[in-house]
């Protein structure tokens, strides 16, 4: 009767293993296809968004796949009879305490999902922002690569970006520049305003809406300072400014009009010799 007996629970205790251990691979399939299909749906649904980054979505698809793991994980155990409500309690601390001790890799996430999603510059722009300037290279969840006007290479933390205000130069298709040029005082200022002007209209990279303009900026103390504002793509603005900036110089010296050194006029006034009284002088020839 006892082997009977022994016999009997072994069956059963075999039998309800066998159960939990078909059922939980039953789950661990189901987990797996549904986390695939979840993390191809939210990818496809988030690259249907427009200029939605791909380092974004494969980040945030990635992340569905792991939670319904996570979910599945935990179904498993339940099958097995493990208190699961302890797990996730545990799961739930070691989760704070690494919160606590990443606090500040997980602001560059954070930042670098803002970066992304709201996309104040892209690869191949230059930007400014509070001192870290460059030309993008590369935007990842940490931290973004920028490469400065000389070649330096800077690897700046996404958080250091997000929380400083960003200048972007390149994000616009038009830019304006003043190319202020200073002619002497008795050189004629029409035909100055009109030379750049017509240095600007026959530039084919200069736009023609809006217009260039010319005007007096200001009376220096050593010229009349003239300047050319114009507009020009973004991509030609430095080239352009350049090369106007040569144009205007050479055009002057054609028609004579002068770019002054800096100069200050000092004007002598004498003073007379003080007057001998005439008591000190009788003293003197005593």
């Amino acid at each position: 009767m006892p082997q009977e007996t022994t016999l009997v629970h072994l069956s059963e205790l075999a039998i309800d293993y066998t159960l939990s251990v078909a059922g939980a691979i039953v789950l661990i399939l189901v987990g797996l296809f549904a986390a695939g299909l979840l993390q191809r749906w939210v990818g496809n649904a988030l690259r249907r968004l427009p200029n939605f980054d791909e380092t974004l979505v494969r980040f945030l698809s990635g992340s569905v796949r792991y939670a319904v793991l996570a979910v599945v994980l935990v179904a498993v155990l339940a099958q097995f009879g493990v208190q699961t409500a302890s797990i996730v309690a545990a799961l739930g601390a070691v989760g704070l305490a690494i919160g606590l001790a990443l606090q500040g890799t997980l602001q560059n996430i954070a930042a670098g999902i803002m970066l992304l999603a709201l996309r104040p510059f892209r690869v191949g722009e230059y930007i400014d922002a509070g001192g870290i300037a460059g030309t993008i290279e590369e935007v990842g969840l940490f931290a973004t690569e920028l490469k400065t006007a000389d070649g330096v290479y800077i690897l700046a933390p996404n958080s250091e970006l997000w929380n400083r205000a960003i200048t972007n130069y390149s994000r616009n298709a038009l830019r304006r520049n003043d190319l202020a040029i200073g002619i002497g005082y008795s050189d004629d200022i029409a035909m100055a305003r009109k030379t750049l002007l017509d240095l600007a209209q026959a530039d084919a990279r200069v736009v023609s809406v809006p217009e260039p303009v010319t005007f007096v900026d200001q009376l220096g103390d050593s010229a009349v300072v003239v300047t050319l504002r114009y507009w020009s793509a973004t991509n030609d603005f430095w080239q352009t400014r350049f090369d106007l900036t040569e144009a205007a110089k050479r055009a002057f010296d054609e028609k004579g009009i002068s770019i002054p050194f800096p100069q200050r006029d000092v004007h002598f006034v004498p003073q007379e010799a003080p007057k001998t009284p005439a008591k000190a002088s009788r003293r003197r020839a005593a």
